[in-house]
């Protein structure tokens, strides 16, 4: 096998570890709920752990690099909110209400999202294939939402709408980060933004718990640990090192494999149900985001 090859096969198999290993954190959160915390508390526990790791990646890709200007750092603080600190913490708040596979199935609408966040915004054309790609991938959502709703009723509504929120915001840090990517370095950016977030996340809690709130159940504990390392930082670094090997576009592709994955940890360890409602919306999902890749990525 030549370099080249062995370069590819290599950045294939960390970006589909990177999307498999990003799709537990909403198992592990859901695992987490079992031993009665809240949304508050949990999402500080996973802050607290991956705070060091993005903090050593802030500092080491700083390292021989110009000081950041006033401009820079604000840009950071707004980034760091938007996209890490109320991206999580709305999805966690979120997976309170609803399954694992339907909270996967929404984010997986982010593309979307940032399209029609650079229409509204920037008056971006919209192609009739992407909006078609939209009406395929949005039913499916609509589809497995009314089937969890016919179970659960306005808690599956709620969250539903925290969730969707969150791909939103989300959505928002990677329209705004274009120009801070190029300025700052990509890698250099991500450790900020989410040492920022981190942050915020502990003072949310200071703030909104009382100290005797972080007396948690052990298990709570090792399952934020593992959010931290396993489903937080680890796939951050995967990702950006598949993209240097096969590129953002095969890498996003590759990620169509993150909603099968949490559907399939859902039903092994989570016990959630796989009906036949579950199957179509993902099937329809996967198929309209494929189709709104291809037609984006055409000149």
């Amino acid at each position: 096998m030549t370099t080249e090859k062995k370069s590819i096969a290599t950045g294939l198999a960390l970006a589909f570890l990177g999307s498999i290993a990003f799709s537990g954190k909403a198992i592990i959160v859901k695992l987490a709920y079992r031993y009665g915390v809240d949304a508050v508390t949990l999402i500080m526990y996973r802050m607290l752990f991956a705070l060091p790791i993005f903090a050593v990646m802030a500092w080491w890709a700083s390292r021989g690099k110009p000081p950041l200007s006033r401009k820079d750092w604000l840009g950071v603080l707004g980034l760091g909110v938007t996209g890490y600190y109320l991206a999580s913490f709305l999805d966690f708040a979120g997976l309170a209400y609803i399954s694992a596979s339907l909270e996967r199935l929404i984010l997986y609408l982010n593309p979307t999202l940032v399209v029609l966040l650079g229409w509204m915004l920037y008056g971006c054309g919209i192609r009739w294939a992407q909006a078609a790609g939209m009406l395929v991938s949005y039913s499916g959502v609509v589809l497995v939402f009314g089937h969890e709703a016919n179970l659960q009723g306005a808690n599956a509504a709620w969250g539903t709408l925290l969730v969707f929120l969150s791909a939103v915001s989300y959505a928002i840090y990677l329209v705004y980060s274009g120009e801070m990517v190029q300025r700052l370095g990509s890698l250099r950016l991500v450790g900020l933004a989410t040492t920022v977030a981190c942050l915020c996340c502990l003072l949310q809690f200071v703030v909104l718990r009382p100290l005797s709130a972080a007396i948690v159940a052990p298990e709570v504990i090792w399952l934020s640990v593992l959010n931290a390392t396993l489903c937080t930082a680890a796939p951050v670094l995967m990702v950006m090192m598949a993209i240097e090997r096969i590129g953002a576009g095969m890498a996003a592709q590759t990620g169509m494999v993150g909603p099968l994955s949490t559907i399939l940890m859902g039903v092994w360890i989570l016990g959630e149900p796989f009906t036949v409602w579950v199957a179509a919306g993902t099937v329809l999902v996967v198929t309209g985001i494929f189709i709104f890749t291809r037609m984006a990525r055409r000149p």
